[in-house]
C-alpha cells in the first residue's frame, strides 16, 4: 500500500504541473477574403432602411478589419504587463559526482540555490513601465477608432451631399446638350458658323467633364466606404438623404481646447509612452549598480564531510556600467518629451485654424446664398422670355446655366463646411469614445 501511494503521488505531481502549462492549438490562416457581400451581413445587423451617418459610423467601428486587428494588440500589451509583474525565479543547481578513484568511500554531491538581486531592485519600475505601455496601446487603439469614425462620417456625408448636387449637374449637362444639338443641326444647314458653335461645344465638354468627375468621385467614395466597413467592392450602401452630425458649437470648442490634452487619445498615448520611457530611464540608472546574486549551497565530499553556507556573486563594473543604456533611455525620454510638445501644439493649432477656415467659408456661403435668388429669378424670366420669343437661345442658356453654376457653388461651399466640421469633430472626439488618464496621471 505505501508503495502504491508513492507511485500514485509520483504520477499526480507531473500531471498537476502539466495542467498549469499552456497548450498549443493551431490557428490556420484564412484562405478567402473575410468580406461581407451585403450590409445585412454586418454586425450588429444593419437596418434594412436607409442608414444615417451615425449608423454608418457604428458599423465601421464594429466591422472595420484594421480595427479588429488593432484591438488584439491589447492582449499583447496585457501579457507584457503580466510578465513584468512576475517575480524572477530563483536558480537551483546541483551535481552528483560518483567516486572513480582515490581514497574516498562515497560519491560526492552538491546543491545550491541563488537569486538575482538586481532584478528585484528594478522589479517595480519594470512593472510600472509595462503598465504605462499597456495604457499607451489602449489609447492608441481609441485614437485609431476616432480616425475610422471620422473617415466613415466624412465619406458618408460626401456621398450624401454629392448625390444631392448631382441633379444640378445633370440638368446643366442636359440643357447644354439640347443647345449643342440644335447648333450642330444649324451648322450642318450652314445657317451658323463654326465660330458660333465653338463656345457651346466647350461649355458642353466642361459640363460633361464635371458630371463624369462627380460620378467617378461617387464610385471611389463608395469603394472606400465598402473597404471601411469590411464589404466587398461594389456593395451599394443605402444612405439617408440628409447628413446627421453631432451638434457643432464653435464657441464651446474654443472654450474646451484647454482640456483637449486630457481627452484626445493620441495625446494620452504620448503621455503614457513618456511615462513608460521615464521608468525605463529609471531602470537604466538602477542597473548601474553591480550585478549581485545571493544564495546558499551545501556540499558533501567523498569522505562524507558536509559543508554548507551562503554565497554571493558580485559583478565588477570595470568596463560595462550600463552607460550605453542610460544614454539611450535618456535620449528616448527627451525625444518623447519633444514629440508630446509638438503634438500638443499641432492639436490645438489645427482646430483653431479649421475654425478660422469655417468662418471664411461661412461668409462666402452667405454671399452666395444672397446671390442665388437673383440668379434663379433671372433664369425664370429667361425661360418665360425665351418661350415668348423675346430672348435668343444663347442668352437663355447663359442665364439658366448661371443659375445652375450658383447652386453648384453653394453646394460646394456647404460640403467644404461639413468637411471641416467633421474634421474638427474627429480631432476633438465629438460623439466618440474618450481615452481618459488613469488616477494619479491627470
Amino acid at each position: 500500500m505505501p508503495l502504491d501511494r508513492f507511485r500514485l503521488s509520483g504520477l499526480a505531481l507531473p500531471s498537476l504541473l502539466l495542467a498549469g502549462c499552456a497548450h498549443y492549438t493551431p490557428l490556420p490562416l484564412v484562405t478567402a477574403p473575410p468580406l461581407a457581400s451585403s450590409v445585412t451581413e454586418l454586425a450588429p445587423a444593419a437596418p434594412s432602411a436607409q442608414l444615417s451617418v451615425e449608423q454608418v459610423v457604428s458599423l465601421a467601428l464594429a466591422n472595420n478589419p484594421d480595427l479588429k486587428a488593432a484591438r488584439l494588440k491589447r492582449g499583447i500589451a496585457a501579457g507584457q504587463t503580466k510578465q513584468a509583474g512576475i517575480l524572477p525565479n530563483p536558480s537551483l543547481s546541483g551535481a552528483f559526482l560518483p567516486l572513480l578513484s582515490g581514497s574516498g568511500t562515497v560519491p560526492a554531491w552538491n546543491l545550491g540555490i541563488t537569486q538575482d538581486i538586481k532584478s528585484l531592485i528594478t522589479y517595480r519600475s519594470r512593472h510600472r513601465a509595462a503598465a504605462n505601455s499597456e495604457r499607451q496601446v489602449a489609447a492608441d487603439i481609441v485614437w485609431q477608432e476616432w480616425q475610422v469614425a471620422g473617415q466613415a462620417r466624412q465619406i458618408a456625408t460626401d456621398l450624401i451631399m454629392n448625390e444631392r448636387s448631382r441633379p444640378t449637374f445633370v440638368a446643366a449637362y442636359q440643357l447644354l446638350t439640347d443647345r449643342n444639338a440644335k447648333l450642330e443641326r444649324a451648322l450642318a444647314a450652314r445657317t451658323v458658323t463654326l465660330v458660333t458653335v465653338a463656345p457651346d461645344r466647350v461649355a458642353l465638354q466642361s459640363a460633361r467633364t464635371a458630371l463624369d468627375a462627380l460620378d467617378q468621385r461617387q464610385l471611389s467614395l463608395m469603394h472606400q466606404l465598402d473597404a471601411l466597413l469590411g464589404l466587398r467592392p461594389g456593395v451599394v450602401i443605402p444612405l439617408a438623404p440628409a447628413a446627421d452630425l453631432p451638434p457643432f458649437d464653435p464657441a464651446a470648442i474654443r472654450a474646451d481646447l484647454a482640456t483637449l490634452p486630457d481627452r484626445r487619445p493620441d495625446l494620452v498615448a504620448l503621455r503614457m509612452g513618456y511615462a513608460a520611457a521615464d521608468e525605463q530611464f529609471r531602470q537604466a540608472i538602477l542597473s548601474q549598480f553591480p550585478d549581485l546574486v545571493l544564495g546558499g549551497s551545501v556540499a558533501s565530499d567523498n569522505s562524507k564531510v558536509i559543508n554548507g553556507g551562503p554565497n554571493a556573486t558580485i559583478g565588477l563594473p570595470i568596463f560595462d556600467r550600463n552607460q550605453g543604456n542610460v544614454a539611450i533611455t535618456r535620449a528616448t525620454r527627451e525625444q518623447l518629451h519633444a514629440d508630446y510638445s509638438a503634438r500638443l501644439a499641432a492639436a490645438t493649432g489645427t482646430v483653431e485654424a479649421m475654425l478660422g477656415e469655417m468662418d471664411q467659408l461661412s461668409a462666402q456661403l452667405a454671399v452666395a446664398r444672397q446671390d442665388l435668388p437673383a440668379a434663379r429669378l433671372a433664369a425664370q424670366r429667361a425661360k418665360a422670355a425665351f418661350g415668348a420669343s423675346n430672348l435668343d437661345e444663347r442668352g437663355f442658356v447663359d442665364l439658366v446655366s448661371n443659375s445652375f453654376t450658383k447652386e453648384q457653388e453653394i453646394m460646394t461651399l456647404e460640403l467644404g463646411l461639413l468637411d471641416r466640421q467633421i474634421a474638427i469633430q474627429t480631432l476633438i472626439g465629438a460623439g466618440l469614445p474618450v481615452a481618459t488618464l488613469p488616477a494619479g496621471e491627470q
